[in-house]
């Protein structure tokens, strides 16, 4: 009787340490914080329906974690972080706005020009890679079949210089040979504040075609006519980092390796994303 009651303790005291052993394997280095947290995620616009899909399977591994995310332009994501907002992780849609608030960068006025040390350096990783794509309304009424017809088309949805979206759009228009001034003097192109406000001015059909992101394009189901070649524009990766002013760095920390885990990474590329 004694040395099965011997084996049944050890066998329990070993399921406890593979379930403490798969706990910690589920975000790569971080174990699920033991009381209730919350966390406040700011992620770059195109992100929108897949984080929330993460954040889902993520409350089943960490129950204790209330991810609260935010999401708008990158852009404006940084401003909101520079003037103050409570944020513990940011994700952005472009490097320009992460270097504007890592201190690593400030020997580089270009980078960071106002020289800010606001995100944990350490903990930077590019997360996401994703791809800029032309898109029609349905049935396609201006006969948009490539970058190319832009100057054709009756008016093209962009998103505003100053977010990523718009900033890859721009050097894609460029590359073309396209003069955005003129395009804007002819009165044929309308701005959108986030890649989101974009796609749905597309699938409105106000305009004859817009520029978002593959994975927007998936999501909202629209018809993508071209995909910009490397040669069009940069590259479209996704850098993520904790805030120094975190209260709760490492859940923030946890979170974000989770998002390179397999779960999450089935969500990502369901709907177009890659890993850079």
């Amino acid at each position: 009787m004694i040395e099965e009651m011997k084996m049944r303790k050890f066998k329990g005291l070993s399921l406890a340490l593979a379930m403490a052993l798969v706990l910690v394997s589920f975000s790569g280095v971080q174990a699920a914080p033991a009381n209730k947290t919350e966390l406040r995620v700011f992620a770059a616009a195109s992100m929108t329906e897949t984080l929330n899909q993460v954040i889902k399977l993520y409350a089943r591994v960490a129950p204790n974690v209330t991810i609260v995310p935010t999401f708008d332009s990158s852009g404006t994501l940084k401003t909101q972080i520079q003037e103050g907002a409570e944020c513990d992780l940011f994700i952005s849609a472009a490097q320009k706005q992460m270097n504007q608030l890592d201190g690593a960068c400030k020997a580089d006025k270009h980078k960071n020009p106002a020289g800010l040390d606001l995100i944990d350096s350490r903990s930077r990783v590019n997360i996401l890679e994703n791809r800029v794509v032309l898109v029609v309304p349905s049935g396609n009424p201006a006969r948009i079949r490539s970058f190319k017809d832009i100057a054709k088309a009756r008016l093209i949805a962009l998103g505003n210089s100053d977010v990523p979206v718009g900033s890859y759009s721009l050097e894609i228009i460029k590359s073309l040979g396209f003069d955005i001034k003129q395009l804007e003097k002819a009165g044929k192109v309308t701005y959108g504040s986030n890649v989101k406000e974009v796609t749905t001015q597309v699938c409105e059909g106000v305009v004859d075609c817009g520029i978002v992101y593959a994975t927007d394009a998936f999501s909202a189901k629209l018809t993508v006519v071209d995909t910009a070649k490397p040669d069009m524009c940069r590259q479209v990766v996704y850098p993520a980092a904790v805030l120094k002013s975190s209260k709760n760095a490492q859940a923030a920390k946890a979170f974000l390796d989770y998002l390179g885990s397999p779960a999450a990474t089935a969500v990502f590329k369901r709907v177009g994303f890659s890993r850079p």
